[in-house]
């Protein structure tokens, strides 16, 4: 890092935090020079909460509002506020499941990074390891990317393949597809920080 400050996460999830454990994990081993700054959840009691404060890290329950697949107004508010206060560098959604748009993606512009398991541009949306079975395509895998104001739409940043094999069922397919994440995010997160996590339409270094 040169010297310079780790960067700070800010970690954004609905549900188990599988994906949170890995980076956690990575952070703590030394290969993500990182550190959590705070994570949050649309969802009381999600084990992603209760992972982090296992290992000692903020961890914040913010109510969505009414909506069922984004935030409403003041819960966006309430969740750029949090993450601004505990002066978080990037934002990782960790199986985060509402989208981002407005005032959220303008705050935090550039700095939105998030993990889909489908090789993108494919099968972008909900339970995209079901849309590839059915489809019958012979391999898929998952994508790391920058989170812009379409649907899995931001650059990608890294993809890795995963083969669907004939006997595979939906659980067996995501599965796999969640092992090859769990490994995939902590390494292209680690290559940001060494690389100065140039950010899309700008140069990169941290501000």
């Amino acid at each position: 890092m040169h010297g310079e400050q780790p960067l700070r996460l800010g970690v954004l999830g609905s549900g188990k935090g599988s994906n949170f454990v890995a980076i956690a994990e990575a952070i703590r081993n030394g290969s993500l020079q990182a550190e959590v700054g705070l994570v949050v959840s649309d969802v009381a009691e999600a084990g992603i909460l209760q992972h982090a404060r296992d290992r000692g890290m903020p961890a914040r329950f913010i109510a969505p509002g009414a909506f069922r697949t984004k935030l409403d107004p003041t819960a966006e508010a309430a969740f750029i506020g949090a993450l601004q206060e505990a002066r978080v560098d990037l934002v990782v959604l960790a199986g985060f499941m509402r989208i981002l748009k407005g005032d959220f993606l303008k705050a935090f512009e550039g700095r939105v990074v998030n993990i889909h398991p489908s090789l993108l541009p494919s099968f972008p949306g909900l339970e995209a390891w079901k849309q590839a079975l059915e489809y019958g395509v012979k391999v898929t895998g998952c994508t790391v990317h920058w989170v812009d104001q379409g649907v899995d739409t931001g650059p990608i940043l890294a993809q890795r393949a995963v083969p669907v094999l004939d006997d595979d069922t939906v659980s067996s397919l995501h599965q796999r597809i969640q092992e090859a994440e769990r490994t995939l995010y902590p390494e292209t997160l680690a290559r940001l920080t060494r690389g100065g996590w140039a950010t899309p339409g700008r140069a990169g270094s941290r501000t």
